[in-house]
């Protein structure tokens, strides 16, 4: 009788290794549209930028405007190319950006993510170097509300002797 028992499956040893064959055989499919670009939204804090990429000579486009103009400080410029240079992507596709929200810092950030995710659905396979750097998690660090009885969020009112 226990000899049975050793070679009969019962139904939950079958369904304990569906779990990890699913992950195993998960294979990515690119999500293009018709005009061949792949779309993407990223966020940091209170910005939302909308992204189109597509094959083309690395323009990146901004509101309408390019990115030199958009971005003057070269140090978010670099902060938005930081994805396509990690993947060595850089001067292969075209950035198509739209954002809005926040102030510069926080919008560089939200283009940052949304061209990560972008590429990812273009090329799948590039979520295995974008994802240890951290360009395809979203910033959640936002501003802290005001709370009543203070100045700010933390700050006290100036405190007075007389």
């Amino acid at each position: 009788m226990s000899e049975a028992n050793t070679t009969e499956a019962t139904g939950f040893d079958a369904l304990k290794g569906m779990g990890t064959q699913a992950s195993e055989n998960l294979v990515r499919e690119p999500k293009i549209d018709a005009q061949g670009r792949a779309y993407a939204t990223g966020k940091r804090k209170n910005a939302v930028a909308r992204v189109w990429i597509k094959p083309g000579t690395g323009k990146i486009t901004i509101n309408g405007r390019d990115q030199e103009v958009y971005f003057a400080r070269p140090v978010l410029r670099m902060m938005i190319a930081q994805p396509t240079q990690l993947t060595d992507r850089a001067g292969q596709f075209d950035v198509i950006a739209t954002v809005e929200g926040s102030g510069l810092s926080g919008q560089a950030g939200a283009i940052r993510h949304a061209i990560s995710k972008a590429l990812t659905y273009y090329e799948p396979g590039l979520r295995a170097l974008l994802k240890p750097h951290g360009l395809l998690t979203r910033d959640p660090r936002v501003v802290e509300r005001k709370k009543y009885g203070k100045a700010k969020a933390r700050r006290s009112f100036q405190f007075s002797k007389r």
